[in-house]
Formats: structure tokens, C-alpha cells, sequence
């Protein structure tokens, strides 16, 4: 880190973030909570750059739960894909219980685009969860051979 200054806040916590925070220190071997919330703090604010920007390219995973007798909701899932063609590469479809399906998309595209897309799937109704990981890439397409 170097000679960085550093700046004392005061943030007031519930005891049972506290208690997370703690069992986190004990796990990973911070030797006190500043250094525990000082990485937590980069991690999350890491993720929120990545989720909030919209330059660059990236692949991404796309993974929801939902129900899948949800009124029309598989008609909504495969229009919007259909309208996305260009983003999602391939999605593999689980059957959880009768009524719970999950579902994980391998999109490519731009983080704007991808985001997007992600957003409005997981924002569906009748989608319980949803979660997308992005990562950056610098957007060229290379040949792929398996070729020797």
C-alpha cells in the first residue's frame, strides 16, 4: 500500500452484521476489524464499479431461480432472449422440484448490454433469484481451433 494516508470514521453497525463481520475476521485471519472492513469495503465497492459500468466488453454468467408454472413467464424469458440473441452464447436448464426450475446463461457483449439483459431477467415476475457475474475482456474475437 505504500505511504497512503489513511482517515478514522465512525460507522455505526447492528450487532448482527458485527457478529458476520467477526466470524469473517476469524475465517480469513484479519487480526482486527479495520483490515476485515477495509477488504470488504474495496471488494464491494470493486463490484459495484463492475456492475455499474457500462464501458467495455465482458462475458458473464446469468444464473436465476424461478417458478416455472409463473404466468407466462417462460414465453417472457424466451422473448427477451430472442431479442438478445446476439448476447447469451448457451444456458443450461435445471429442474430443482416440480416447481422450481434454475437457469445459467453464458452472455457475451458489452458490460452495458449484458447488465441490461441481466437486470430485466432477474426482474421478471416469477423469477425468486438471480444473481450475474461479469468479466472483462478486451472484446476481440480469436479463431478457436482444437486443432494440433
Amino acid at each position: 500500500m505504500g505511504n497512503k494516508t489513511m482517515q478514522r470514521i465512525t460507522i455505526t453497525l447492528d450487532d448482527e452484521l458485527v457478529a458476520d463481520i467477526d466470524r469473517i475476521m476469524t475465517v480469513r485471519g484479519y487480526q482486527n476489524r479495520s483490515e476485515a472492513i477495509r477488504d470488504l469495503a474495496r471488494a464491494g465497492v470493486a463490484e459495484a464499479k463492475q456492475d455499474t459500468g457500462s464501458a467495455g466488453q465482458c462475458v458473464a454468467a446469468l444464473v436465476y431461480v424461478y417458478d416455472h408454472a409463473a404466468r407466462d413467464l417462460a414465453s417472457r424469458l424466451t422473448d427477451g432472449y430472442h431479442h438478445h440473441h446476439n448476447l447469451a452464447l448457451a444456458t443450461l436448464h435445471v429442474h430443482l422440484d416440480e416447481e422450481t426450475c434454475m437457469e445459467v446463461t453464458a452472455l457475451r457483449g458489452s458490460n452495458g448490454d449484458v447488465r441490461h439483459f441481466a437486470d430485466h431477467v432477474i426482474a421478471e415476475r416469477g423469477v425468486r433469484y438471480g444473481r450475474v457475474v461479469t468479466i472483462p475482456t478486451d472484446g476481440k474475437r480469436r479463431r478457436h481451433s482444437h486443432q494440433k
